[in-house]
């Protein structure tokens, strides 16, 4: 049995404690009100702020502009002083809107960054997940050593949908503006979204939620609970159960995962679609799922835990996580070759929002996603090796962190990005919370199966 250790508990803690505080503060600092906005611009216009920067170039561009518009018309109509107080009207009014929208992406700061953490460890446990409905669809006699590795951190998908289902739902109530969609005003002028209004609509979107969250772990109950009782079983029927219950998730989840990524991440720019982004979402959640199995086994591993894992099995976890970061490439560079060729203004505004705003990230990620598995994987001797695998296994997960940070963060916060308090605050949250959940659960049943048919083929595995 493993057991937790005190210094990685106390990890785990200090880590939500500080990521909770971070996170406060972010919420408790992010403005109120528009005159809020300008204080803020003021005292952070000595320090060079590059937000800051931005939001005077583009208001100073707009006086500018109603300002030679007013002088024109001075000129050609002078005395008609009612002309020019409109435009100066109209000039004030312009400002007052640029100010509301940089209100709604710095209130929208901390939401996003709360958004994009919980939805990346929540994936790393659904792509965990499908991994392992696949390991039983497939009768896979290499990986059953490492069902229990499976097993835990799947038990972080529970606490991590409920996490993303109250998220949605506080969207929903208009303690945010994550999803423009669900303003009304918004929605009243914007004839595309009223089009989409009978998918896209806050009910419907819960409900889908509540459906995919149950599917998900209805089956991670019954998957889980037939692979414990097939240790005292005194035959193979739990077993045959598992290969038919894995196959019935695997068709939800192929379903409800695209749906669920079209509504949860796509839906945050209701105006872009993209007909391979369930796909795209897919990749990245199962690469990230895959990269934590093998970190986590061979942190058990080294701590003396699963003696019957050996090299041949680190090397099957490395050889996956090299062929989907290779999968997702394929997938990233399809999307946007076919939409920057086609250069549809709908669909290529997406790429050209986060090539000019998030350039570092968005190209960032490619690199970190791409080029790293392939020098620290390709050569197939450095998959047996440890140092090599963990390297590569740190990068993936925080070049797929910044995958979901470019999602989601151009359409809610907009120029007014940066890695500040509360990305950092909610990323140690998180992990904290996920490291605590998942070996938890790892401390609960032996982590070796006992009955498991290929159990044996597995433990022998070598070649």
């Amino acid at each position: 049995m493993y057991t937790l250790s005190s210094r990685l508990k106390l990890t785990a803690i200090i880590f939500m404690i500080v990521g909770a505080l971070g996170l406060t503060y972010a919420f408790i600092a992010a403005p109120d009100t528009i005159e809020d906005v300008k204080e803020m611009m003021a005292a952070d216009a000595g320090h060079g702020s590059e937000e800051v920067a931005v939001v005077e170039n583009d208001t100073q561009l707009a006086n500018s502009e109603h300002a030679e518009e007013t002088h024109v018309t001075a000129e050609g109509h002078e005395g008609e002083e009612a002309q020019a107080e409109a435009a100066h009207g109209e000039a004030a009014g312009h400002d007052n809107e640029h100010y509301e929208h940089l209100l709604h992406q710095l209130q929208n700061k901390p939401w996003a960054a709360l958004y994009v953490a919980a939805f990346f460890f929540f994936m790393i446990a659904l792509g965990t997940m499908a991994f392992y409905a696949i390991q039983h669809a497939a009768q896979a006699g290499w990986s059953p050593v490492l069902f229990r590795v499976m097993e835990g951190i799947t038990g972080y998908l529970l606490p991590g949908s409920i996490i993303m289902f109250i998220l949605l739902a506080l969207s929903g109530l208009h303690l945010n503006h994550l999803f423009i969609w669900m303003d009304p005003e918004v929605v009243a002028h914007d004839e595309l979204i009223q089009n989409k209004t009978a998918y896209l609509n806050v009910p419907f979107l819960l409900i889908r939620a509540a459906i995919y969250i149950a599917g998900w772990n209805l089956f991670r109950y019954l998957l889980r609970r037939n692979s414990l009782r097939l240790d005292e079983a005194k035959d193979d029927k739990l077993h045959r159960i598992n290969f038919k219950l894995a196959a019935g998730f695997l068709v939800f989840f192929l379903i409800s995962e695209s749906m669920m990524s079209w509504d949860w991440i796509m839906s945050v720019d209701p105006h872009w679609f993209s007909t391979l982004f369930g796909w795209y979402v897919f990749a990245s959640m199962i690469v990230s799922g895959i990269t934590v199995i093998a970190l986590v086994t061979i942190y058990l591993k080294s701590r003396g835990y699963l003696e019957y894992v050996n090299d041949s099995h680190i090397h099957d976890l490395a050889k996956f996580m090299f062929g989907f970061s290779i999968f997702w490439t394929y997938l990233w560079f399809s999307q946007f070759m076919l939409i920057w060729y086609s250069n549809i203004p709908e669909e290529v505004t997406y790429f050209i929002t986060r090539i000019d705003d998030y350039t570092l990230p968005f190209f960032g990620m490619v690199v970190m996603n791409f080029v790293f598995p392939v020098l620290l994987l390709m050569n197939s001797d450095y998959k047996r090796i440890n140092l090599f695998v963990i390297m590569a296994g740190i990068i993936i997960l925080a070049g797929h962190y910044l995958d979901i940070f470019v999602m989601i963060m151009p359409s809610t916060v907009g120029e007014s990005w940066f890695i500040g308090i509360p990305e950092i605050s909610a990323l140690l949250m998180f992990t904290g919370l996920f490291v605590f959940i998942v070996f938890r659960a790892l401390t609960k049943v032996p982590l070796l199966p006992k009955r498991n048919p290929f159990i044996e083929e597995s433990k022998h595995f070598h070649y």
